[in-house]
């Protein structure tokens, strides 16, 4: 393994470093998969997600002779904590009030909701994007650092960003945020939602377009994701939105705490959330390793796409 430091936060008269960390196979043409924590600082379960499968993986290592074998075909990245002003302060924003998901150059030309599609009206509020024209947050270029040098170029990779927050159901969000259009890898996207399906049939994850719930400017992953196109190889950043509101639902008195809002607060529920997602987050691995089994060609990515606009789009091209 190795360790880097990408940058460092100040919050509260204090300096937090912003680290990834790195293990697996050294060759450019691996198959690699990141996985993001902490963006936002209020949702403090998606750090523990990430933190709590990269430890499962250092205790593997001394013993699981399996693992080791799967690390010389794959690359793995860490940044378990991108936001460490954020989750110090218990604020959703960073120490300069900017939501580091509202942080990208990207703007949707469609109408976005009111504040939480992104604002530039004041730090003050929430969702706010920071200044037209500034360079992005230190967070926000130090992920974006990290994607390009690490996944990037590859014949293929996977981002997997933990948040939490969204609605009664887990949900598994592909790009695009700033417009309805499909990307241009729907047909991969698909055959993943496929082997997943197949593989775990009993899983409770909604895979959909963030497209299908709402828009927002400066989204980090349409960002990158629209870079990535013009390089060779196939990336798909994917958001794990956990839903909160179920655990609100079976504890209502949650939702009078700042914190209660986006984490299982009950220590029975928090072990329940991570044993379940870290055993996704392997399967993610597993099927990054085994990409050349499942990614579609030829007239089978034509029928993926087929059936993924009829599944996500109502059988076109833009909903």
């Amino acid at each position: 393994m190795t360790r880097r430091r990408l940058c460092e936060i100040e919050a509260d008269g204090r300096r937090f470093p912003v680290e990834a960390f790195m293990l697996g196979s050294a060759s450019p043409d691996a198959p690699a998969v990141g996985f993001f924590g902490g963006v936002h600082g209020l949702e403090r379960i998606g750090a523990e997600v990430t933190i709590a499968y990269l430890r499962s993986l250092v205790m593997r290592l001394p013993w699981d002779d399996t693992l080791h074998r799967q690390l010389e075909t794959v690359r793995l990245v860490f940044m378990p904590l991108v936001n460490p002003g954020g989750l110090w302060l218990g604020t959703r924003a960073n120490p300069n009030g900017v939501d580091l998901m509202r942080n990208a150059p990207v703007e949707s030309a469609e109408r976005v909701p009111f504040l939480i599609g992104g604002q530039r009206i004041s730090a003050a509020m929430p969702w706010y994007r920071g200044p037209l024209g500034a360079p992005m947050e230190a967070e926000s270029a130090a992920l974006c650092e990290l994607v390009e040098t690490e996944l990037m170029g590859r014949p293929f990779s996977m981002a997997i960003d933990c948040h939490s927050g969204f609605g009664l159901a887990d949900r598994i969000w592909f790009p695009y945020a700033h417009t309805p259009r499909p990307i241009a890898h729907l047909a991969e996207v698909h055959a993943l939602c496929e082997i997943h399906d197949d593989t775990l049939p009993h899983h409770r994850f909604v895979l959909e377009p963030q497209s299908r719930q709402y828009l927002t400017h400066g989204d980090l992953w349409d960002h990158l994701y629209l870079r990535a196109c013009d390089r060779p190889g196939v990336f798909l950043p994917l958001t794990l939105e956990m839903g909160s509101w179920l655990w609100i639902k079976k504890n209502p008195r949650q939702i009078f705490s700042r914190h209660g809002i986006f984490n299982p607060v009950i220590a029975h529920r928090q072990q329940r959330v991570l044993r379940r997602h870290v055993a996704w987050l392997d399967f993610i691995v597993r099927a990054a390793c085994s990409h050349a089994r499942w990614v579609p060609t030829g007239a089978q990515r034509a029928d993926h796409a087929r059936r993924a606009l009829a599944r996500w789009y109502d059988g076109r091209g833009s909903r």
